[in-house]
């Protein structure tokens, strides 16, 4: 049977390990779940709209192994669309789709055989039987996988309509908004002035430069914050340091508002204007920062434009940021108003730079102020996990680390919180084996299960 009880645990310490922590309840504290779908229970008419719908990872691999698109998003039957994906499945030796595949056939379906191009039929019809069972919605799964809490990805100019109904309607899982600004919010993009515009009537705050574009963002943050926010998201492709005078500030937004979007220079000064007094909102209010580099997106434009984006035609940036995330961080130092702060990179090679930056700024009294937030993308995989796990616990302190979150689109993805934790006692089982820290299973087992539920418990104070 794959995946066994003692799948990735290699060791008898592992898997004493493991056994501690596999049925805490799970925090997911950043996903891409559609609110609406959550408030409104929905249900699935089948695997492919469950399974396959937005899951680019399944769809990068189809495509490689020569999958017409027409079976991958475009109209093909929903069943041959699942078929194809199973003959593309049994090709796929080392790769972890391969085992999040199959965890998630055994632990939401109950399925226990090999997906292949062989058991397509059979395994379509299952687990659409099970799909079809009352208690197969997203409530159920929520239940089912006891998640405790999650946050969602929310644009600062949404209602939050469907958290509300959420919260009234008893569901016991929490699912709080998450605060990320748009790409609309850079004043060399397009759709700066309309943004603005929407901000504006949100809040009544009329937005001629700056500091009015700063008032209505902290209007919205402080409506997010009322209806349970705690954590903001900023992705940061390209990001370079450059300071500012105010009357820069309001010539950019001026400019931009007008419809003449900012040179390079120009949008790295408002950029790092516009990280800084964030930073300020969510310091005072004790939110979580969360700081992402290292992607590169919609690298095919053609395909970017037939499809949209999210499709699968993204990859890793290796860009250099180290400085620019440096002089930052340390400008929100200087002002007193660095938030807690997760930083990722998508970037296995810079995991170094992001562990080791993480110790500059510790302190206050605040385990873990600082994160090297988990391996994230592409990285959250076996060998990614180890080797950021490793470099943290090279550079900083990896009992302080608040744990894998989803990142996903999928309510098929809780099985990464089990992937992890195996991959988390696998690594510490092997380091006690090796002789490289004693065999005390009891603190072992109290580190494991902090950075699988409790750390971020606290860190985030949900």
């Amino acid at each position: 049977m794959f995946p066994n009880d003692n799948f990735l645990l290699q060791t008898p310490a592992a898997r004493q390990i493991y056994e501690s922590v596999k049925n805490l309840p799970l925090i997911d504290y950043h996903c891409h779940l559609d609110p609406r779908e959550i408030a409104e229970n929905k249900r699935f008419r089948d695997m492919t709209e469950m399974w396959l719908g937005g899951d680019h990872y399944k769809w990068r691999l189809m495509r490689a192994n020569g999958v017409p698109e027409e079976y991958i998003t475009g109209g093909a039957e929903p069943y041959e669309k699942f078929a194809r994906w199973c003959e593309t499945l049994g090709d796929c030796v080392g790769s972890p789709l391969y085992h999040w595949t199959h965890l998630e056939l055994r632990r939401y379906f109950g399925w226990d055989k090999l997906l292949s191009k062989e058991t397509a039929e059979e395994a379509w019809d299952f687990c659409n039987g099970v799909l079809a069972q009352a208690d197969f919605s997203v409530w159920g799964i929520l239940r089912k996988f006891h998640v405790e809490t999650l946050c969602t990805t929310d644009d600062p100019s949404d209602d939050l309509r469907w958290h509300a109904q959420i919260r009234a309607s008893g569901l016991p899982c929490s699912v709080l908004p998450a605060f990320r600004p748009p790409n609309d919010l850079g004043a060399d993009a397009p759709g700066f002035a309309a943004y603005a515009g929407k901000l504006a009537s949100l809040t009544g705050v009329k937005i001629a430069g700056f500091s009015d574009l700063r008032k209505a963002l902290a209007a919205r943050i402080g409506f997010f914050h009322e209806n349970g926010c705690r954590l903001a998201d900023c992705s940061l492709e390209g990001y370079a340091y450059a300071e500012s005078t105010p009357a820069e500030l309001d010539e950019i937004v001026g400019g931009a508002l007008l419809g003449r979007p900012a040179d390079r220079l120009g949008a790295r000064k408002f950029m790092t204007a516009l990280l800084l007094a964030l930073s300020a909102e969510y310091s005072g209010r004790g939110w979580v920062s969360q700081l992402r580099f290292g992607s590169l997106r919609n690298v095919n434009s053609r395909m970017t434009r037939l499809q949209g984006p999210a499709a699968g035609y993204d990859s890793i940036s290796d860009e250099p940021f180290a400085l620019h995330l440096a002089n930052l961080l340390n400008a929100m130092e200087e002002r007193e108003s660095l938030p807690k702060t997760i930083m990722y990179t998508l970037d296995p090679s810079a995991n170094g730079a992001v562990a080791s930056m993480t110790g500059n700024f510790q302190g206050g009294g605040v385990k873990g102020k600082m994160q090297f937030g988990s391996a994230w993308w592409f990285n959250d995989t076996k060998a990614g996990m180890r080797a950021h796990m490793t470099a943290l616990a090279d550079m900083g302190l990896l009992a302080r680390f608040v744990g894998m979150t989803t990142d996903s689109r999928s309510f098929l993805s809780y099985t990464r919180h089990e992937y992890f934790r195996r991959v988390l006692a696998g690594l510490m089982g092997e380091w006690v084996e090796n002789g490289e820290f004693p065999a005390d299973m009891a603190k072992l087992a109290k580190i494991a299960g902090d950075i699988s539920y409790f750390n971020a418990r606290e860190y985030f104070g949900f």
